[in-house]
């Protein structure tokens, strides 16, 4: 028989239990190592969770399908892989720094199709974020990408004056720099001597990465976290690293903001393929519209939202025309900024005083974009 197990008393300070919902929201542990399982229901609750137990192969067998993860006792693995589990994502065995190891663990691992094997204390804390990530929600952020109709539009000053707007209101957020050209958008936030890691960091990372992990690496101000290139680095972005940073992205924070280059390259593919809602911002002149029809085909082959942002100080062309030439939705129109240049280069972000066309359009975009229940600004 399975048993639901509430943390045990021994909980670290902060730390509380869910002991109520369907069995099969929970993790799933297969073990008869009581010692073992007195420390992975110590560190369910520091996840804030509570466990499914069991010491039956079969009744495992039952629940392999529909528990979100699978913890498997180095006690248990041999017997399981007698029954041929089918494979599936996030099973882990566990196993204590003495008493199980060698070449019989591992073999165990694979033949179940554990991801990894994980010995404890020394892996305590990675096995804690590990339960809280892959039991949390679904990726709920909503996620705008901002490219230019060509160079000089103003991408960069849109996508960081909706990262700044968002964050004034409360919201958690996240600016990410696609742009490998792009100078490093950490300066137009004045953040370029801060602390905190930049993509180099993150380029050979693959697989789920921990939503409050990044966050915590990141520079940050007011509640706008921000991943930038390291100065003088204009090497591409590997996909996958750019698919690991965008989920805990959309698992951490309210709003994402992806700067990205006018010619997408693999990471921006990443990117667009999850954005809500894409912003092209384009000149109103005929040059200006020429060149962004040719950015609005290539973007709009990786996704489905594209919608223009006019700046209506570079040209003489309507708005509306604009939107019109691309076939494309107006999502606003932004005149210029005179008092923007001189700002950005004493490094104030843009939208940062609440005033401006920036500003004006960046609260009427998010606040259209933003659902019911969750704050703009």
């Amino acid at each position: 028989m399975s048993e639901h197990v509430s943390p045990t008393p021994s909980v670290p300070a902060g730390a509380s239990a869910r002991v109520s919902g369907r069995a099969e929201t929970r993790p799933l542990v297969l073990t008869s190592d009581e010692g073992l399982l007195d420390d992975l229901q110590r560190l369910a609750a520091a996840a804030d969770l509570a466990l499914t137990v069991t010491r039956e192969v079969p009744e495992a067998r039952r629940l392999w399908r529909t528990a979100p993860v699978v913890v498997v006792g180095a006690d248990s693995a041999e017997a399981l892989a007698a029954v041929v589990p089918p494979r599936r994502e996030n099973v882990l065995i566990v196993a204590p720094e003495s008493g199980f190891g060698g070449p019989d663990v591992y073999r165990g691992a694979v033949a179940i199709g554990a991801q990894d094997v994980l010995f404890l204390p020394a892996g305590e804390t990675w096995l804690v974020e590990w339960l809280a990530e892959t039991t949390a929600p679904a990726a709920a952020a909503a996620t705008v990408c901002v490219a230019g109709g060509r160079g000089g539009a103003g991408a960069s000053v849109t996508a960081v004056g909706l990262a700044v707007t968002a964050a004034r209101g409360g919201d958690p957020v996240l600016l990410v720099d696609a742009d490998p050209l792009g100078g490093g958008i950490d300066l137009a936030l004045g953040l370029e001597n801060a602390e905190g890691a930049r993509w180099p960091a993150f380029t050979d990372r693959r697989g789920r990465l921990s939503a409050g992990a990044l966050r915590a690496a990141l520079p940050a101000v007011d509640g706008l976290a921000v991943l930038a290139r390291s100065r003088g680095d204009t090497a591409a972005v590997p996909a996958p690293a750019m698919r690991a940073v965008l989920d805990a992205s959309r698992r951490g924070a309210a709003l994402v903001v992806v700067d990205l280059p006018r010619q997408p390259d693999e990471a921006a593919v990443e990117a667009l393929a999850v954005a809500d809602v894409t912003l092209l911002v384009a000149p109103c002149d005929v040059r200006g519209v020429a060149a962004s029809a040719a950015v609005a085909a290539e973007v709009g082959r990786h996704t489905s939202d594209v919608r223009i942002v006019a700046r209506t100080g570079r040209g003489r062309l309507p708005p509306e025309t604009v939107a019109a030439s691309l076939g494309l939705p107006l999502a606003g129109r932004v005149p210029d900024e005179p008092s923007l240049p001189s700002a950005l280069d004493s490094g104030v972000p843009p939208a940062l005083s609440g005033r401006g066309p920036v500003a004006r359009f960046c609260r009427t975009f998010l606040s259209a974009l933003h659902p019911p229940g969750r704050s703009a600004a």
